[in-house]
């Protein structure tokens, strides 16, 4: 299983930022699955062109503008260091699992969690789903989960119960949970590829 957790706020870049980019083709961008300048810095002009359906010409242009925007730029350990120092942890509902990864799963990186059936990895994703929403000084990030149900596992009753045991509104913290049942890779790419809509209007800030 892999969790996403996104980190709101901060100085990223935006499709709009982009030199010719306006809201339509920016839209189009996003629903072709190119969320970021970074994406597309590093996107073939043919496949681009071939995703979205734009000239070649126009293609050329977003790309050499996401390339000129990022640039090339070389950073010493001690930078990154300070970078990753800001970056904020939601908890696990473990305070040993927690201590054992660094202080919980850590935001603009994607954590994969893997074992044998029956080892907890399910258990562990519904506990997120619901810490994901507690205050940031309890380990929360005040935000939303979006949850890919790949085997028909997910539990709305878990997440209840979690909840209840956390001091959450139950009802509240169902609403702030958004599934989708996958039934093949083709279909979770097309829904990995349409999810950032639904990520920008329900403040998700973590992706099972």
């Amino acid at each position: 299983m892999l969790t996403r957790t996104l980190n709101g706020g901060g100085n990223s870049l935006r499709l709009e930022d982009i030199k010719g980019v306006g809201e339509a083709t920016a839209k189009k961008l996003r629903k072709a699955g190119y969320t970021s300048v970074e994406a597309l810095a590093v996107t073939p002009i043919k496949e681009l062109q071939n995703k979205t359906s734009l000239e070649y010409k126009t293609a050329k242009k977003i790309v050499d503008g996401a390339r000129e925007l990022v640039g090339i730029r070389f950073v010493t350990a001690k930078e990154l260091w300070e970078m990753h120092k800001g970056r904020h942890r939601i908890t696990t509902g473990s305070k040993a699992l927690d201590k054992l990864i660094g202080g919980g799963i850590e935001t603009q990186a994607i954590t994969e969690l893997s074992g044998q059936y029956g080892t907890g990895k399910t258990q562990i994703c519904h506990t997120l789903c619901v810490t994901v929403q507690m205050p940031k000084e309890m380990g929360g990030l005040e935000g939303a989960a979006l949850y890919f149900d790949t085997e028909g596992t997910f539990s709305p009753n878990r997440i209840y119960q979690i909840a209840q045991n956390r001091g959450l509104d139950p009802e509240e913290a169902l609403k702030n949970v958004i599934v989708s049942r996958v039934y093949t890779s083709d279909h979770q790419m097309f829904l990995l590829e349409n999810a950032f809509d639904k990520c920008a209007e329900n403040n998700v800030r973590l992706v099972i």
